[in-house]
């Protein structure tokens, strides 16, 4: 077992200590605010005149400027009934209304449901129903979708945010009611790991395990008040809410917030904003370097973080060559961890283990056990599981055999650790599909194909992509006497998934390969899909 305050230099665990947080016993800060909010109280006091956030239009807000729109929301939402515990929904693009509405449910003690904003109708309802809400906040553009829930959910709207602040048709009172109600030990974001099917688990993470999560990126990144970032993923996603935007919010920086990914907008906003930190997955930074010709020095950048999925090698050298006085760093995460798991602690391309995935942070404890669940030694593959401060307790309304009794999480990755506290993944989760960092459970996708009429059977697998790593391709057996195209199978399944769930390939098989022992052979599939690459 690897405790991860050992595997790092005493400095990076100053402050640091055993607590007794939620009933349990875990290291991590000695002091510690309460809630996100509470962290903004403390750099709106620091940095009241430095700028939080400059939104998709170019518009600015200060930290006091921000702290009052904050403070206010929290008032309607207090006028309007919600208090600690309700469960708050988020259905809003990357945008100051994001950031004011999670930090006003922060306040009041309330716990966020960040909703994914490009989900179909069908997948955000499927969510919805499973979130037992009692508030949501969401773009008017989601208005007709969330109708229906309207009678059962008080619905806020963000409108015309292109043209100012989305709350401002809403009479918001002003003042300032009390501070957080939010305790270390209460649940603060509840996030779906995946679409529409049994297959999505609902992570519940606490207060404490989305702090310790920022203020040990903060600490590791070395990450101050004179650093500025743009968000280049999804806000809703664990990356974009706790490792961007809880991370520089605590450290009193600046936030570019992008409305959606566009490698061109984010390269000029990297060179106009003087964009000195960047984290995101291979295929954001992939895409980007797509246009390196037209950007060939980006000077203000001093640290990159390449998580979500494997990038290779020579892809990390590619980046570090377009960037060469950048320190660029990989890093492992799931939803379950807040973010952070493991941390390449130097620079990659030009450290001794390149394929490494990093050592476990200060405050989180991972082992490497074997089918018969003994721990193995150094070297030996086996199932990674980890424990820890930022380490979720369980998921929502769900027992699941992946956490212990004694707070172990089964991540389902295969992998190793090698003599240095190095940690290698060799294998992926089974059944999920990770395209670019956005995560696809094959289940998912399996469940959808076999409720169009004509399909009897489907299998999905991963198969390698050069821009996103791996994207969706399915196996499909249809029923007797129907005829379907691969097009009309994707757009028939584009009514109902979000476009990067669609399988890219679709092959049409008499039956479904099957193992000895009677389970899908998902090897063999993916091999059909390699040989229809090779005779194509």
């Amino acid at each position: 077992m690897i405790a991860g305050e050992k595997a790092w230099p005493d400095r990076m665990t100053e402050g640091m200590g055993i607590r007794k947080i939620s009933d349990r016993e875990i290291f991590t800060f000695v002091h510690m605010r309460n809630s996100y909010y509470e962290a903004l109280e403390d750099s709106a006091e620091k940095y009241p005149e430095r700028t939080a956030f400059i939104d998709n239009w170019g518009r600015s807000y200060s930290y006091r400027s921000f702290i009052r729109m904050t403070d206010d929301f929290a008032e309607l939402l207090y006028r309007y009934g919600a208090k600690h515990g309700d469960h708050i929904g988020l259905l809003l693009y990357n945008g100051i209304e994001f950031c004011v509405a999670f930090y006003a449910v922060s306040k009041i003690g309330a716990v966020a449901v960040p909703f994914p904003s490009k989900y179909r109708k069908y997948e955000l309802q499927a969510l919805i129903e499973k979130a037992d809400l009692q508030y949501l906040i969401a773009a008017d553009r989601f208005r007709e979708w969330v109708r229906p829930y309207e009678k059962d959910i008080r619905c806020i709207y963000s409108i015309d945010e292109e043209h100012g602040y989305g709350f401002r048709h809403i009479d918001i009172p002003g003042g300032k009611r009390g501070g957080s109600e939010g305790k270390l030990e209460d649940e603060a974001i509840l996030m779906f790991t995946s679409g529409t099917t049994s297959a999505s688990k609902g992570v519940v993470m606490k207060n404490y395990n989305i702090l310790h999560a920022a203020m040990t990126y903060r600490r590791l990144c070395n990450i101050t008040c004179n650093d500025r970032t743009v968000i280049p993923v999804p806000i809703y996603h664990v990356t974009g809410l706790i490792a961007l935007l809880g991370v520089f919010v605590m450290a009193g920086g600046t936030v570019y917030l992008q409305k959606k990914y566009d490698a061109e907008r984010i390269l000029k906003c990297i060179i106009d904003g003087e964009i000195t930190f960047m984290h995101g997955s291979p295929t954001v930074f992939g895409i980007m370097m797509d246009l390196r010709e037209a950007y060939p020095s980006l000077p203000s950048v001093r640290m990159i973080l390449c998580g979500s999925s494997y990038m290779p090698a020579e892809k990390l050298k590619e980046l570090h060559d377009w960037m060469p006085d950048a320190e660029i760093r990989t890093v492992f995460g799931m939803t379950e961890t807040a973010s952070p798991g493991t941390l390449f602690p130097s620079d990659t391309p030009t450290g001794k283990y390149l394929s490494s995935a990093g050592i476990p942070i200060p405050g989180l404890e991972l082992k490497i056990l074997d089918d018969d669940g003994f721990e193995v030694g150094t070297g030996t593959v086996g199932t990674v599981f980890i424990r820890g401060a930022n380490v979720a307790e369980y998921y929502y309304k769900t027992d699941s055999p992946l956490f212990t009794e004694d707070g172990w999480l089964n991540t389902g990755d295969m992998g190793y650790v090698n003599a240095d506290s190095y940690v290698f993944f060799v294998d992926r989760k089974k059944d999920m599909i990770n395209r670019g960092g956005e995560k696809i459970w094959c289940t998912d996708v399996e469940e959808e194909l076999t409720s169009l009429p004509e399909i009897k059977d489907a299998a999905v697998v991963g198969i390698p992509d050069r821009k996103y790593g791996e994207v969706a391709a399915a196996a499909v057996v249809l029923r007797n006497g129907c005829s379907v195209t691969e097009e009309m199978v994707r757009d028939r399944l584009l009514e109902r998934m979000a476009r990067f769930k669609i399988p890219e390939k679709i092959l049409f098989l008499e039956t479904i390969p099957k193992t000895p022992g009677l389970k899908t052979d998902k090897n063999y599939i993916r091999s059909l899909f390699k040989q229809e690459k090779e005779i194509c």
